[in-house]
This record gives C-alpha cells, structure tokens and sequence, in this order.
C-alpha cells in the first residue's frame, strides 16, 4: 500500500479547527477512526485537543492490536470517552486469514485494558460475511453475554479491500451477503427472542439476548437508514464527505491552507453538507465502493 505524503494529511490543528466549526453548526459527538487510527504518532494530543470542545461524546474505533493498558490509560487521561473493537472472528487462524497478520492474543488484551481504564461501554463491530464467519455469530452472542460487552453485527457493504479474504471486497458479491434479519433469526432459533432496549446508538438497533448479551444490528444495505443519518465524515486528507460513498466531498484542506477560509466560512460549509445530505442518494449497490482504509467506518 502507498502511504499518503504526511504533508497531504490535515495536522491535529487543522482538524481541531474543523471540528470547533463542526460544533458551532450543530455537531455534538466526534468519533475518530480509520484506517486504524492508533498508528497515527501522538494520536492522544488529538484527542485531548478534541476533549477541550466538550463534545457530548467522544470515541474510538480501532483494530485492538495497539490498545495496549499504556495506551488506553493515556487515551482515557487525554479526555476519550470509549471505544470500539472491529473483530471479524473470535479464532486466531481465522484472525490472520481475515487479517493478513497475527496478534489475535493482542485483542482481548486490549479489550480487557480498555475497560480497565473506563473507556466504556467497549462495543465490538463484527462484519458477517457468508463463508468467510456466518458460522461464528452464535459464538459472538456468547462472546458478547461472557464479556459483558456489546457486539454490532454489521451488514457487508461494497467496500475495497486488498484480497479475497478481507471484509473489504471492493465489488458487491450477492452470494457472501447476509441480512440483518438472518442474523436476528439464527440468533433467536438459539437463544430465544431478541428483547428490544430502550437505549440506541445512532444507526444500530440494539437488543438483549439470552442471559443479558447486548447485540446491535447494523443493516445498511437490506435497511437502509440514509434518510436518518445525520454523520459527516473528515478523511485525514482533509475531504469532508456526506457518507462513505460520497466520491468527491469537499476539500476543506484547500480551503484551509489555500483559500484562507475562516471559521464562519467553515461553519457554513459544514452547515451546506448537511442539507445536502436531505437529498443525497448513494446510488445502486452493484456500482458503488469506497477505500475503508482510508476514510473508516
């Protein structure tokens, strides 16, 4: 994989600027991703920068490999609220198939010194793909129950990847996609009814299965929930996008280091970006994709 030049990447300050304009047109919540956002140097400056805002929340979405107890103590002293563990399967051959490397034992270390320092409730996202982990998904119910976690079954979306085994396939495949409601039905024929909770999360229906394991249901293709979605999402490039799909968006690096632009023009702009989400439509599935590394979920 090329690396992207460090000087083409938004410095911390810019996207602080970005993200002072975001909360001035109405956003409350930042949620840093990636890629994998804990191989980024300093990554807890960015988050105490971001903490000083005073967001009504502030998390992390990472792979878990680095989410080592020194790691989540300075995270959690920086100002981060919690995080979010991205795990595909729960068994380490599978683990390097999925992820061309090892370190499944790294994982639950990570999870355990993530709650260890309070960045909770810790959440597990789980993309099920026919084939490749549909097998497992009883297995992260009680995975789930044991752990005293939420795990977030998500749909498999037409993202690109670099092998077959990713979950990131680059084209839409019929054949390895399964539905929200399947995984809601499997998930019942074993452990009886799926209770609804009260609490949400944004895009995730979340349940109470079995003896308390919480399960969230993601189902962005089958459900779509395009017409609900308020997110915006700043790649490190600085490209601001309506969704994942969004090819173009709005370069607001230029706007920052070319054009000069303020913080009432940014706030406008940003402002401009959610009504155009109201008509934004993402297009068919068979012709869309989206490079997860590199804007994140």
């Amino acid at each position: 994989m090329s690396l992207v030049p460090s000087a083409d990447l938004l410095t911390y300050e810019e996207i602080v600027t970005i993200a002072r304009a975001a909360m001035k047109a109405g956003v409350r919540r930042f949620r840093i991703t990636g890629g994998e956002p804990l191989v980024r140097r300093g990554i807890a400056s960015l988050v105490a920068m971001l903490a000083r805002l005073k967001p009504d929340d502030l998390a992390l979405t990472t792979n878990g490999l680095s989410l080592a107890a020194a790691a989540a103590d300075e995270l959690k002293a920086a100002g981060l609220g919690r995080v979010t563990i991205s795990l595909d399967t729960l068994r380490p051959e599978r683990f390097e198939k999925i992820t061309r490397r090892a370190g499944f034992g790294r994982i639950q270390e990570g999870l355990d010194a993530a709650r260890r320092a309070g960045l909770g409730p810790v959440k597990i996202n789980t993309v099920v793909i026919r084939g490749v982990n549909d097998d497992e998904i009883e297995d992260f119910v009680r995975f789930a129950g044991r752990e005293k976690i939420e795990v977030r079954f998500i749909e498999l979306m037409p993202t690109s990847g670099l092998s077959p085994e990713c979950k990131e396939l680059g084209s839409w495949r019929p054949a390895l996609f399964v539905t929200g409601r399947e995984v809601r039905e499997r998930i019942e024929r074993t452990f009886g009814p799926l209770r609804p909770d009260a609490e949400t999360d944004g895009v995730a229906r979340v349940f109470t299965a079995g003896e308390g394991a919480r399960i969230g249901l993601i189902t962005p293709v089958s459900d779509p929930f395009c017409g609900g979605c308020e997110r915006l999402r700043l790649g490190p490039e600085g490209r601001l996008k309506l969704c994942l799909f969004d090819k173009a968006g709005r370069d607001l690096r230029r706007e920052l280091r070319e054009r000069k632009t303020g913080d009432n023009e940014l706030v406008a702009l940003i402002t401009a970006a959610f009504e155009r989400k109201k008509t934004w439509e993402r297009g068919a599935l068979e012709v869309l994709s989206s490079d997860m590394f590199r804007i994140g979920g």
